[in-house]
């Protein structure tokens, strides 16, 4: 099955020469404009929502970006030296070798999958021993399939396809099926759908699919397991007198005070604001980390005041050498 390059740069419209925080800065102002939940024609967004992630995914990771950029013009003549992810295997029978495996709906291209995710993500399983015309019980197949954070906070239902070719016959199958998103679901949890892998040998029931999780990068928040975390800067003066901000949340805005004489790198805990843990009606914890900023620029005026500061204020942060 052919392979479309993706251009990373150019999906989130940075040049190959761009830092890490340049990179930072145009996924979550794209993100932004094309998030599902605030775009007006929603399922162009998602599309192209899924795809500033994935572009993303590689250039935000130093690792993932430094094997996207050794590709380069290379790409075609390396693609062809390696399996596409849905024909490479952990292990299995003579049947494994002559079927492959391509997902539609999981929200990732098959040239990330090529060149971004592990064989694990689209394992065979072994199946059990005994003569070949014993019915047997179908292999397992595992894939990941991308999830937004609001997703995961409110759960969804996503149709998803699983192509089955037999590359000695020809023959192809395609199932579809609707996959259930529970609400909750972290980062890395696997969930299974039951029949829905490899088809059983000599009347043997089907091998099941796992999808594992993974979780879509947000512009303003980030999961730890069920803990939600938001950085949020905060300009000297609040930091130092205090202030109220509105903060936003993945379930709406929430005011928050910041205390006089907090400091940069500071966590502010709101409980019960982070994603649900399972049935319990629990949920984990929002973090707010404040990020001082100072500024880059200071007008004439400016510096006038931020020099009566120094000179008039009696804080010390560290003690003066000893001449």
């Amino acid at each position: 099955m052919p392979v479309e390059f993706q251009d990373y740069y150019s999906t989130l419209g940075v040049s190959r020469e761009a830092t890490e925080d340049e990179i930072k800065k145009a996924f979550r102002k794209l993100a932004r404009i094309h998030h599902p939940d605030v775009a007006a024609d929603k399922s162009t967004a998602e599309a192209k929502f899924k795809e500033i992630n994935e572009a993303y995914e590689v250039l935000g990771d130093p690792e993932k970006r430094r094997k996207y950029d050794q590709l380069g013009a290379r790409w075609q003549d390396t693609a062809t030296d390696q399996p596409h992810p849905s024909q490479t295997w952990q292990s299995g029978g003579p049947e494994s070798e002559n079927q492959d495996f391509h997902f539609t709906g999981t929200g990732f291209s098959d040239f990330f999958e090529q060149y971004f995710t592990g064989a694990s993500h689209h394992g065979y399983a072994q199946p059990p021993p005994g003569p070949s015309n014993r019915p047997r019980r179908g292999s397992d197949v595992e894939g990941d399939i991308l999830v937004t954070l609001e997703e995961a906070m409110h759960g969804t239902t996503r149709p998803i396809s699983l192509q089955t070719l037999n590359r000695q016959t020809g023959q192809r199958e395609t199932q579809s099926f609707q996959v259930r998103i529970p609400p909750g679901a972290t980062d890395g949890r696997r969930i299974r759908v039951p029949a829905q892998g490899s088809p059983g040998i000599g009347g043997g029931p089907p091998g099941d699919l796992f999808l594992r999780v993974r979780h879509a990068a947000h512009p303003d928040f980030t999961a730890r397991d069920t803990d939600l975390h938001h950085e949020l800067p905060l300009a000297p003066w609040e930091a130092v007198l205090g202030t109220e901000v509105i903060v936003p949340t993945l379930d709406g805005s929430i005011k928050l005070r910041i205390p006089p004489g907090s400091e940069n790198g500071q966590k502010l805990r709101i409980r019960n604001r982070g994603l649900p843990k399972g049935k319990t009606g629990d949920r984990g914890d929002f973090f707010v980390t404040l990020d001082l900023r100072t500024p880059a620029t200071l007008t004439d005026e400016e510096r006038t005041l931020w020099e009566k500061l120094r000179d008039t204020s009696s804080f010390q942060p560290r003690k003066s050498p000893t001449p």
